[in-house]
């Protein structure tokens, strides 16, 4: 009777692993101590290929089967793509998405780096290749379908690695790890999301205003009004020099409709684009109106390219755009003051960005609201981190009553790249406590302690950097 018992639950829990629905493992570890090995056992995990990485870590490149549809089971699956970076069985473990692709270099999120853990790094839905085919966007690319995602995958890996979790990622990937956490509030033991905006009513926008006051220059708010202005008075002449460089890389426009039409939409967006990635001393190397064409020309190739929106740029953030436009929402285009200068107007929209032939869906009005009033009203456990000079700050998640054990950080003079290191010190030390008391382990002796790395990591802390505006 025993030994039946005893099979039937082993039967039990495979089926519960599959579904993404298994506890965590307290056994040894399948495999024998061996990360390779104990990889074969997870059920719908491919190890694609091991790749080198630091000393006392393995780094994985796999594949995890998940459903297209995981309400409708008859959809077919599709592989997603992640990768793995191991130190050890015991050490907590961080659940890391920009939001976008997955990279295929091992690096450590700074989370990651302040508790020394392991780090499983997921690629969202949609982004190539992680596709399912046939494609059936409204049905399958959605922050619900995207969590269950999330949600699977760190149960499946709960049976290798059952200390704490913890959730990261930023600007988009804070998004969804704010999501996955308000779908699946006991997966994690604590989630850390940095620069993610939050877009309740898509109709009221904050952005405006806070570009308007942004930074602590009056004159260089005016200086970067200036060149766009002067930007779309030469037109045919910036134009000219962008064709050139289109042609040379094989750009074509089908997308957005024109080459000029990428041009206007570049200058619209370099205003929020300088914010989102330089710094207030960048303001310095602004172009005055009527510099030479080549000096104009390289600084918004810096900030935001004129060929931003051509279709081989695009894309690769299409899913991005579709979602803004049917769930996420985005910003106002902050313009009215390029109004008399505009061939376009109104086109800095997500719309824009998306082909015609992948079909929306009405904007779901409730999606965001629902995930704010989560946040507010039961959200535990949250560390939010932002830049006081990001755009995308300016509709931040905000703490309500029955937030508990949360907080919420602003870096003073920081972009879209702020980080837990760039705070004051003794906020620095606070957050960087509470994550690791949220991850089980002892305050650390400073923050340098906590991140130390093998030599061989790369200088990465979150998120790769993006470009332009709307690639969050």
């Amino acid at each position: 009777m025993r030994r039946l018992l005893a099979a039937w639950s082993a039967v039990l829990v495979t089926i519960l692993t599959v579904a993404g629905l298994a506890p965590p493992a307290q056994a040894a570890t399948p495999g024998g101590g061996d990360i390779g090995e104990a990889l074969r056992h997870i059920p719908g995990l491919t190890v694609v290929g091991e790749a080198p990485a630091p000393a006392g870590y393995r780094f994985f490149r796999l594949t995890f089967t998940q459903p297209a549809d995981h309400r409708d089971p008859r959809a077919g699956t599709f592989e997603q793509r992640f990768t793995l970076l191991h130190r050890d069985f015991a050490a907590p473990t961080v659940a890391y998405t920009s939001g976008y692709n997955v990279s295929a270099a091992p690096n450590r999120s700074e989370p990651t780096q302040l508790v020394n853990g392991n780090q499983l790094s997921m690629e969202y839905r949609y982004f190539t290749p992680s596709r399912p085919q046939p494609e059936k966007w409204a049905e399958q690319l959605t922050i619900w379908q995207a969590a269950v995602d999330e949600h699977r995958a760190v149960q499946a890996f709960k049976a290798i690695y059952p200390g704490k979790w913890l959730a990261t990622g930023g600007s988009k990937g804070g998004m969804t790890a704010t999501y996955f956490r308000r779908f699946f509030p006991g997966d994690v033991d604590g989630t850390i999301p940095y620069v993610a905006p939050n877009d309740v009513i898509n109709e009221i926008d904050s952005y405006n205003r806070f570009l308007s006051r942004v930074g602590n220059d009056p004159g260089c708010r005016s200086a970067l009004k200036a060149i766009q202005r002067d930007a779309l008075k030469r037109r045919e002449e910036f134009g000219a020099l962008a064709a050139a460089d289109a042609a040379k890389k094989g750009y074509t426009f089908s997308i957005v409709g024109s080459p000029d039409k990428s041009l206007e939409v570049a200058v619209i967006d370099s205003y929020f684009a300088f914010w989102q990635y330089q710094k207030q001393a960048d303001c310095a190397t602004v172009p005055k109106a009527g510099a030479p064409a080549a000096e104009v020309y390289a600084w918004f190739e810096k900030v935001e390219s004129f060929n931003t929106y051509a279709d081989q740029e695009l894309a690769p953030y299409i899913p991005y755009y579709y979602q803004a436009a049917v769930q996420l929402g985005s910003p106002e285009a902050y313009d009215g003051y390029l109004r008399d200068l505009l061939r376009y107007p109104g086109a800095d929209v997500p719309e824009t960005f998306v082909p015609k032939s992948v079909e929306r869906p009405p904007f779901d009005h409730f999606a965001m609201p629902d995930i704010d009033f989560w946040v507010r009203s039961q959200g535990h456990r949250l560390l939010f981190v932002y830049g006081s000079n990001d755009p995308w700050g300016a509709e931040p998640f905000r703490l309500g009553p029955g937030s508990r054990d949360s907080y919420r950080y602003f870096v003073p003079g920081g972009n879209h790249g702020a980080r837990i290191a760039q705070l004051p010190a003794d906020e620095a030390a606070a957050a960087t406590a509470t994550i690791r008391r949220w991850a089980g382990l002892p305050p650390a002796s400073s923050a340098a302690t906590a991140r130390s790395a093998p030599v061989g990591f790369p200088d990465f802390d979150a998120d790769p950097i993006m470009t332009t505006r709307p690639r969050l």
